[in-house]
C-alpha cells in the first residue's frame, strides 16, 4: 500500500513538473521587451491609452511582458499610414491605432469616417460596443492582427485662421489640411474647400505661415498644441466624424504567449480603453462643455452649429457618404445605421 501511494505521488509530482516545464518553456520564448506603436504620446489621451495598457500588463503578468512605447510612429519613421502593414509584418509588436490611419488597408474602418454618421457619443458606443464592433474585430483578425479593445481619439472638429464657419459656402476656396485617407479629400472638396493632404509634422509650420488655412482634429490636440498660436482663431464644433482607437497585437506575438497571459493582456486592454475613453471625452460630455469655454478663453471664436446649419453640411456631403458606403460595405453601413437609430441616448 505504501509503495502504491509512493508511486501515485511520484506520478503526480512528475505531472506537475511537466506542466511547470511546459509553461516555463513557453515563457522562455518571450521577448525581453515588446514594441508598442502610437501616433501620439502622453499627455494626450491616445498616449495615455498606451501608457496605461503597458503598466497594467506589466503589473498583471508580474513582469513577464514588458512593453516600451514608441510614440510618433517612430518605428516606421513617422509614416502613420504604414502602421497597420508594419504591425502585420512584425515590425511592430503591438499598437493602439487609429481607424482613420488603418482604413487604407482595412476598408471597413472607413465606416467611422462616413460624414455625419454618428451624431453623438452614444452613437459611437452603439457601434464599437455592439455587433458592428464585433464584425470589425472579425475583419481585423482576418487581416492579420489580434484586436482586443476599443479606445477613442474623439470627434474631429474644424479650425481655421480666416473666419467663422457656419455653412458650406464659408469653406469655399479655403485650404484645409486633411489626413491621408481619400474620403477626407472627397468630403472637403464637396464642401467647396481645397483639401491638402500632409503629415501633422508638415501641417504645423504650414498653419503658422498661413500656407494652409485650417485643419480638423480632436479638441484635446488644440489645447495640448496651443493651436491658437499657429493662427487657428476660429473653431466650428460640428462632430462630422469620429476616430475610435483599437488595441491590437501582432498574431505571432500573441501566439507566443500562454493562454493565461493572453487573457491578462486582453483584459488590460479593455480596462485601459475604458479609462482612456473617459479622458478623451473630458470637458465635452458635461452639460456646460467646459473645454469649449477653455478654448474661447484663448481668444478663439467658438461656433456651435444649430441643427439646421448642421443639416446643410449633411446634405452637401451626402454624395460622398453614398459613394463610400459601397467601399465600406453596404451591409455593414446598414447595420451601423440601425444600431445608431436604436441607441440609448
Amino acid at each position: 500500500m505504501k509503495l502504491r501511494r509512493s508511486l501515485v505521488g511520484l506520478v503526480a509530482a512528475a505531472a506537475a513538473l511537466g506542466a511547470f516545464s511546459t509553461v516555463a518553456t513557453a515563457q522562455s520564448a518571450y521577448k525581453a521587451e515588446y514594441r508598442l506603436s502610437l501616433v501620439l504620446g502622453p499627455p494626450t489621451p491616445w498616449g495615455q491609452a498606451g501608457k496605461m495598457w503597458a503598466e497594467l500588463v506589466k503589473e498583471r503578468t508580474q513582469g513577464r511582458i514588458n512593453i516600451k512605447l514608441y510614440p510618433g510612429v517612430s518605428l516606421i519613421q513617422g509614416d502613420q499610414t504604414r502602421e497597420f502593414s508594419a504591425l502585420r509584418q512584425g515590425v511592430i509588436d503591438m499598437a493602439v491605432g487609429s481607424t482613420i490611419n488603418w482604413s487604407p488597408q482595412v476598408k471597413e474602418l472607413n465606416l467611422f469616417s462616413l460624414p455625419f454618421l454618428m451624431p453623438d457619443y452614444a452613437a459611437i458606443d452603439a457601434l464599437t460596443q455592439g455587433e458592428v464592433g464585433r464584425k470589425i474585430f472579425a475583419t481585423l483578425d482576418k487581416a492579420g492582427v489580434v484586436p482586443l479593445a476599443w479606445g477613442e481619439n474623439g470627434f474631429r472638429e474644424l479650425t481655421n485662421s480666416k473666419r467663422a464657419i457656419k455653412s458650406p459656402s464659408d469653406l469655399k476656396g479655403m485650404k484645409i489640411r486633411v489626413v491621408g485617407s481619400p474620403i477626407y479629400s472627397d468630403m472637403f472638396s464637396a464642401m467647396g474647400a481645397n483639401p491638402t493632404q500632409m503629415s501633422w509634422a508638415d501641417a504645423q509650420p504650414a498653419l503658422a505661415s498661413g500656407a494652409v488655412d485650417g485643419q480638423e482634429n480632436p479638441l484635446f490636440l488644440f489645447t495640448v498644441l496651443k493651436m491658437q498660436n499657429v493662427g487657428q482663431k476660429f473653431l466650428t464644433a460640428w462632430g462630422y466624424v469620429a476616430d475610435p482607437l483599437i488595441f491590437v497585437v501582432n498574431k505571432d506575438i500573441w501566439s507566443s504567449w500562454t493562454a493565461a497571459d493572453q487573457a491578462l493582456v486582453r483584459q488590460a486592454a479593455v480596462d485601459a480603453g475604458k479609462q482612456e475613453i473617459v479622458l478623451a471625452r473630458k470637458g465635452l460630455v458635461e452639460a456646460d462643455k467646459p473645454l469649449f469655454k477653455d478654448i474661447a478663453a484663448m481668444g478663439v471664436t467658438v461656433t456651435q452649429l444649430s441643427p439646421a446649419e448642421r443639416e446643410a453640411f449633411v446634405l452637401v456631403t451626402r454624395p460622398v457618404y453614398e459613394k463610400w458606403k459601397t467601399t465600406v460595405g453596404a451591409d455593414l453601413v446598414k447595420a451601423a445605421e440601425a444600431a445608431i437609430v436604436a441607441r440609448k441616448k
